[in-house]
């Protein structure tokens, strides 16, 4: 079985430090290029689908997530408060506060609407040691978040066009979803007491579900605090389930902090997530690909192997033109090893290109696939093509 804690440390993608502390890993050269890979094709995805990216700060004060709801609602599970020049700030625990007062930060026509924002930013929970492991449970969050605003009667379309996104990206990741949840409510004082409020969102979720074609799963006391939502399943080898995609709709926080467009209409709040945390979505990709990632995920794309010292210069050529080209490439020196040693070594590298001496003297490569076919001379423009994602 794959264990992304085992298998994560092997490939260097990640690793942490007790001096950091438990729940707070940092990523490697590997970890952090798979996460500028997934970043750049989500940042796109949604950009033309037609999302504004904003950036917002890790932190707000007190106040913030009292007006939100979280901190009568979810503070057991924030850091708490520090006091900084007589003012209380708390590290985040979500976006969506942030995204609520960057769209009432001036006056919206209807005709702007509906508004679609996004953010790859932080979030901390305070979650207790027992729990943490790995990248699955982190105290750390980097999450691909996002939050459309609409008028309430197109909060159905914008739901199924969050799920387009979310389903487009499970396909480009070969991510593969175990189950659809409608997650509810419950009695507990961890969700806001309006039952119309909950009603009318779950009528919504219900709805796409429906018309989707769907089949999903009822689970009472798994909502968000300010409404239900649909969590997108997925399991890992073993067949544990976590979630990783959601959508949600919030006719909350909307009253709360008494959002509006012209002519005094209150906007229903699509919270969406489409790959959810990087943290979790790395540990699964690792998992799910056993290391061999889709070579536009790959940390190394191409590796340069000269046969001999004799074709270094050739070898040192064909890398730069790779970068060049877009390629993260590398070279695999001939003093570390034999070439098979050297083949071996790069064995998760989607594409090993090798340099004889009549390749030195073409200016070409030997392209071998790491299933160990073999291609012959491809252009690096050609290289580079295949491996970027599909839109």
């Amino acid at each position: 079985m794959n264990d992304h804690r085992k298998l994560g440390r092997e490939l260097a993608v990640f690793g942490t430090d007790p001096l950091i502390g438990s729940g707070l890993p940092y990523l490697l050269p590997a970890g952090a290029a798979i996460r500028k890979a997934v970043e750049d094709y989500v940042h796109e995805l949604e950009r033309r689908n037609g999302y504004q990216h904003v950036n917002s700060p890790v932190l707000g004060k007190q106040e913030l997530y009292e007006l939100s709801g979280h901190w009568s609602h979810y503070s057991e599970d924030m850091f708490p408060p520090m006091e900084v020049g007589g003012e209380r700030f708390v590290l985040r625990p979500s976006l969506c506060p942030h995204h609520a007062l960057i769209y009432r930060s001036r006056r919206r026509s209807h005709r702007e609407l509906p508004l679609r924002l996004a953010e790859l930013g932080g979030q901390y929970r305070s979650e207790m040691s027992g729990v943490l492991g790995g990248l699955n449970r982190v105290r750390s969050i980097q999450l691909n978040d996002g939050h459309v605003f609409c008028p309430p009667e197109r909060a159905a379309a914008e739901v199924s066009a969050a799920l387009d996104l979310i389903e487009a990206a499970h396909a480009q990741l070969g991510i593969k979803a175990a189950r659809y949840r409608l997650s509810l409510g419950g009695s507990s004082d961890k969700f806001v007491d309006d039952p119309a409020l909950w009603a009318s969102s779950e009528r919504v979720l219900r709805e796409v579900l429906h018309a989707r074609g769907r089949s999903y799963d009822e689970e009472y006391g798994e909502g968000a605090f300010y409404g239900p939502k649909i969590d997108i399943q997925i399991a890992d080898p073993a067949g544990r389930e976590s979630t990783l995609s959601t959508v949600q709709v919030d006719l909350y926080m909307p009253e709360r902090f008494e959002l509006s467009y012209v002519g005094g209409e209150r906007p229903a709040m699509v919270h969406r997530s489409v790959v959810g945390g990087i943290e979790r979505l790395l540990a699964h990709l690792v998992e799910a690909h056993g290391g061999a990632l889709p070579a536009w995920l790959a940390p190394v794309q191409a590796v340069v192997v000269p046969l001999s010292e004799a074709e270094l210069p050739a070898a040192h050529d064909l890398v730069r033109r790779c970068v060049e080209a877009g390629l993260r490439a590398e070279l695999a020196h001939p003093d570390r090893g034999s070439l098979g040693a050297r083949i071996r070594a790069h064995r998760l590298v989607p594409y090993q290109l090798v340099v004889g001496p009549r390749e030195a003297a073409e200016g070409s490569c030997a392209v071998r696939l790491r299933d160990g076919r073999q291609e012959g001379n491809v252009p690096v423009a050609e290289l580079a093509a295949r491996s970027r994602p599909i839109f």
